[in-house]
């Protein structure tokens, strides 16, 4: 019989869970800035941010260039500066950016919150080079 978690549930099973309220996040401490939240459950396949940014705040022109990214306008508004002109940022406001899209954000007058959710990026991880043969010690010579 497997084992089974708190809620009854087997061990390693999927379990849907509520994970945050963004409009008390972004309410409560209008004054909070940077990232409010972010997902980090063990086992997940995506990576999310919750991120304020003050009024006038302004993120530098940058680029993904692996991953596609969805930003979600929560509160506040700002505009978007793309290839492709100024995009207005208002609650609401859903956008896809497909990787190697490049882009800055600047917040409006109220600031602006958004989540961002994108794959996860796997972890850095240390491994032996396959060419490379294991080094050992050689005696010293007389």
């Amino acid at each position: 019989m497997p084992e089974t978690g708190t809620a009854g549930e087997p061990e390693g099973a999927a379990v849907t869970r509520m994970l945050c309220d963004v409009r008390s996040l972004t309410g409560e401490i209008p004054q909070s800035v940077g990232v409010l939240w972010k997902l980090a459950e063990s086992g997940r396949q995506l990576d999310a941010n919750l991120v304020r940014l003050p009024a006038g705040e302004h993120i530098g022109t940058h680029a993904e260039p692996d991953l596609d990214v969805l930003i979600l306008v929560v509160t506040g508004d700002g505009v978007m500066d793309s290839p492709e002109g100024m995009l207005p940022l208002v609650e609401g406001v859903l956008l896809w950016l497909p990787h190697g899209s490049t882009r800055s954000i600047t917040a409006g007058p109220q600031g602006l919150a958004y989540v961002t959710v994108h794959r996860r990026r796997p972890g850095m991880q240390i491994r032996r080079r396959a060419d490379l043969t294991p080094v050992t010690a050689q005696p010293d010579s007389p």
